[in-house]
């Protein structure tokens, strides 16, 4: 897998770190902030991952998200006070909820150690972002951002959001790196696909979030993985 390989590229949400489903509390909240009533986290999930995808090529696809939610709970919000209200409501979350998954800071340092040049690719904001890097202690006490990534990309560094490679393309252009040199992890279909449009190996890790798409993700991934803790005995095999 590690292979003549120099770079490893992750995804953030839902890859590295458990906050899906912290994004699910969060948008439930919301709807319920702007007048509807959505219990279901699975239907919240998917129809964000559908609505981030058909509104990629726009300036700010999450404002058009937030637009999606006035129209679609007859809000009357405007799509620009529905973003507002989504990143207050996030901000405990943020800064106090979110950690890394099981044994991913242990995979991140055993890359580290070893040699690899670690980068970020994310569609989350540079903002929420920022938040993990300085305030978050869960993620600070365990692998600092700042000390493990020599890259890091958040939505803001692009125009287009996955599953269009663009963001892959800035790291291999920044880290003067060729396709053939990378390895991806990521845990979504559109992970998967920006990974092979941008013609880089990608390595899968589940989330319970993308269970619709678990079948076209095993078949599209050149390597599936449950968790850290199998990639962390797949890191013990081939780096000793």
């Amino acid at each position: 897998m590690l292979e003549n390989k120099k770079v490893i590229i992750f995804d953030l949400d839902g890859t590295l770190i458990d906050s899906i489903g912290i994004w699910n509390e969060i948008d439930k909240k919301l709807i319920e902030k702007i007048g509807g009533k959505e219990d279901n986290e699975v239907f919240i999930a998917e129809q964000r991952d559908i609505k981030l995808k058909e509104f990629r090529a726009a300036e700010d696809a999450y404002l058009e998200y937030c637009g999606y939610l006035k129209e679609q709970y007859n809000s009357s919000f405007s799509k620009e006070e529905i973003k507002k209200l989504r990143y207050e409501i996030a901000q405990e979350y943020l800064s106090e909820v979110i950690d890394y998954k099981k044994d991913a800071e242990k995979v991140l340092k055993k890359l580290k150690e070893n040699g690899f040049i670690l980068a970020l690719a994310t569609t989350t904001n540079e903002h929420t972002v920022d938040i993990y890097r300085t305030q978050n202690r869960n993620l600070m006490n365990k692998a600092k951002f700042d000390d493990i990534f020599t890259v890091m990309y958040a939505k803001n560094a692009v125009k287009e959001l996955k599953p269009n490679p663009a963001i892959h393309y800035k790291i291999l252009e920044t880290l003067k790196v060729k396709p053939e040199d990378c390895l991806i992890f990521e845990d979504t279909i559109m992970g998967v696909d920006a990974a092979i449009n941008a013609g880089i190996e990608v390595a899968s890790v589940y989330d319970k979030y993308s269970d619709s798409y678990r079948e076209e993700i095993n078949q599209k991934s050149n390597y599936q993985f449950k968790n850290f803790s199998e990639i962390l005995e797949k890191l013990e095999e081939e780096l000793g």
